[in-house]
């Protein structure tokens, strides 16, 4: 069905929901188009010279046949390719781990994966090996269209620390850079999407937040694990700290 205009404003028609948004042409910057129940759905504007996108760890271990494979995560690759192509500025990040790394249940006898553990920097959930550098799960989903991407940052190279976010390592005072980097390049936006959730896009959307950042998460272009309700608790925490959840057809698109 054709979207319908009116004098001096455009009506928008989101596939998601019924719901329609209505802006004027003079108008700038993010305008909410529904609520859902607490959270607002937001329209944004995309500004080349402060927004970039941040695609997590997009891998063959995460995607269908991997070693943590995220339910439907081969979903996202076609969204974020899409994505990639009017983004002017596009970062990508890659889960890089030793072989025995220390968050891998096989470290520990006795463990199994998805128990967590009490580590010298807190909880920390046991995983299945995964994103072992070198190997075929470590390397990038095969349709995942890189040439994008400015910089490729890989994380969780330290033997003894998990990585979730793409600040910073799991003792939340170890930093990647990425955060120096943005600011280098005076952004200031991030449009965060990718593999999973609620841990890694999670724990890079509230890092970022922490940063200073403005934070948006696209939840079409993002698959969760959903370990005991995670998820829930992952959308309730980005909604308190101010990261907005939204859609990436919601997106004025160049």
């Amino acid at each position: 069905m054709g979207a319908p205009r009116q004098e001096g404003s455009e009506i928008w028609t989101i596939p998601l929901g019924r719901a329609t948004y209505t802006r004027r042409p003079q108008e700038e910057g993010p305008r909410v188009i529904r609520q859902e129940g607490d959270r607002q759905v937001t329209r944004f504007r995309l500004e080349p010279r402060r927004d970039v996108l941040l695609a997590v760890d997009l891998q063959n271990d995460f995607c269908a046949g991997g070693a943590l494979a995220v339910p439907d995560g081969d979903a996202v690759v076609g969204p974020i390719n899409r994505l990639s192509e009017v983004f002017a500025q596009v970062v990508a990040t890659q889960d890089w781990h030793p072989l025995s790394h220390r968050s891998f249940a096989s470290a520990h006898p006795g463990a199994l994966p998805f128990e967590v553990l009490e580590m010298d920097y807190g909880q920390q959930v046991l995983w299945p090996d995964h994103c072992v550098q070198g190997t075929w799960g470590a390397e990038f989903h095969a349709d995942f269209n890189l040439k994008p991407a400015q910089i490729v940052l890989r994380k969780g190279f330290r033997p003894e620390i998990a990585s979730y976010s793409a600040f910073f390592e799991n003792d939340r005072r170890t930093a990647t850079g990425l955060g120096g980097y943005l600011t280098e390049r005076g952004l200031k936006r991030l449009f965060i999407c990718g593999l999973a959730t609620d841990f890694c896009v999670f724990y890079s959307a509230m890092d970022g937040r922490k940063l200073g950042f403005e934070v948006v998460v696209l939840e079409d272009a993002c698959r969760a694990i959903d370990l005991e309700h995670s998820l829930a608790a992952a959308k309730r925490q980005m909604l308190a700290a101010g990261i907005a959840l939204t859609d990436s057809r919601a997106l004025d698109l160049p």
